[in-house]
């Protein structure tokens, strides 16, 4: 099938049905980037694909359809389906020192979407993308390295940290991975956001 008639075909759909669909396949698009994770020093808190999929969400789904999608991750994730980083589900994680993160990646979604999307709908270009993806990041941090040191401030069964410890722990040790991503994300937006705009928003 061509992408002409992919397009036909995609538009045939009617716009609640295009816009549920969307919002399900970035909550198992994250799903999946979770699994891909790579533990870090000092407190094991996981390198992953995350933060990928949250901003490509945002820029993809706009505000609304993308706080539904991470809200239904994190939901699902609540109730027991291990779809958290290595594996991990329950409301435990979410109370534990990742919890933050997973609150960071809806708490985002507005952000990225305000900074990307014109007045028309239409979406800005690689500046407003550049600035959007490293928003979003600073968005999720924000929440992770406070929710990371209140934890394990207050776990007895953890050896509490510093502030200064918290953000190397928590941020400073990400920022590489941080770049890439964010440089992947905005290469994909810059195809797929648009699309997806005209099309869901």
């Amino acid at each position: 099938m061509s992408i002409a008639e992919q397009i036909r075909v995609a538009r045939e759909i009617p716009l609640a049905h295009r816009r549920a669909l969307a919002v399900v396949f970035f909550t198992l698009f994250m799903s999946l980037c979770a699994q891909i994770n790579v533990p870090l020093p000092p407190f094991g808190v996981p390198q992953t694909l995350q933060t990928l999929a949250a901003v490509l969400c945002a820029l993809c789904l706009g505000p609304r359809m993308g706080m539904a999608s991470m809200g239904l991750y994190a939901l699902i994730g609540a109730i027991g389906v291990p779809v958290f980083a290595q594996g991990n589900a329950g409301l435990g994680t979410i109370l534990g020192q990742t919890g933050g993160y997973i609150l960071g990646f809806i708490a985002c979604q507005p952000v990225v979407s305000r900074i990307v999307r014109r007045s028309d709908g239409s979406i800005r270009g690689w500046g407003a993308m550049i600035l959007a993806t490293l928003a979003g990041h600073a968005v999720i941090f924000a929440l992770g390295v406070p929710w990371l040191y209140a934890v394990r401030r207050l776990d007895a069964g953890l050896e509490p940290i510093t502030w200064a410890s918290a953000i190397r722990g928590g941020l400073v040790v990400f920022i590489p991975g941080m770049i890439i991503k964010s440089a992947l994300a905005v290469w994909i937006a810059r195809l797929a956001a648009p699309w997806a705009a005209a099309r869901l928003w």
